[in-house]
């Protein structure tokens, strides 16, 4: 198997690089202004601005004539106008390779935030059968044994215990913050006490925090 570099940059996106080519998901509003600048493919899990930011897309596809979207119809519907051919829309059961990653679909809701509030659609990507990320909403890929989970932290509509009985449930051997960008300095070192070793228990997967621009080999 080759190896995948992956790259944590600001909020809930991610860089992940194989045999010369990168995928992003998630380039929004809380991540860096270049977070999909050279990305070969971009994943998009919903709307709401903090995955989301055409200017984000925009900057990334003008950068990269060759780039291409994957994004669910809600994401889809609002910018395949201005990426004619270069915008497609995938749902939960889809699969299909995007720069040379196999991609899976997994999921259809947003987390609830507050009853009062609509619930949005959102997809989660499982990346060449071993990382998923997905985006606002604890989904376990079904059938799938997951290396690398892409772990929401902290969030309008989750809780800790949720998140420990999220990881519990998924069962990687490693799971890697994401979702973070509300969260202070102070607040690493008690969600990293919580889902380390010396927490709950979250079934042994060796849990990580990377700041922005940090990388690891998958």
């Amino acid at each position: 198997m080759i190896s995948m570099k992956l790259t944590k940059k600001g909020h809930a996106c991610v860089r992940i690089e194989k045999d010369g080519q990168a995928l992003v998901i998630d380039p929004g509003t809380f991540s860096e202004e270049d977070a999909a600048v050279g990305a070969d493919a971009i994943l998009v899990t919903h709307e709401h601005f903090d995955h989301f930011n055409e200017e984000r897309l925009r900057t990334a596809l003008d950068a990269n004539p060759a780039a291409h979207i994957w994004t669910l119809a809600s994401v889809s519907g609002q910018i395949s106008a201005a990426f004619p051919g270069r915008v497609h829309t995938v749902g939960e059961g889809d699969t299909f390779t995007a720069a040379g990653f196999d991609i899976e679909v997994h999921g259809q809701l947003h987390a609830v935030i507050h009853p009062d509030i609509p619930q949005i659609t959102n997809v989660g990507y499982l990346v060449d059968g071993t990382l998923f990320h997905p985006g606002d909403a604890l989904t376990e890929p079904a059938g799938r044994r997951v290396d690398t989970l892409m772990l929401p932290v902290h969030a309008p509509w989750n809780k800790l215990a949720e998140v420990l009985d999220y990881l519990r449930a998924v069962d990687p051997r490693r799971a890697v913050d994401i979702h973070d960008a509300l969260l202070s300095d102070l607040a690493h070192m008690v969600y990293g006490r919580m889902l380390g070793p010396d927490g709950p228990g979250t079934g042994g997967a060796e849990h990580l925090r990377l700041t922005p621009g940090e990388s690891l080999t998958l």
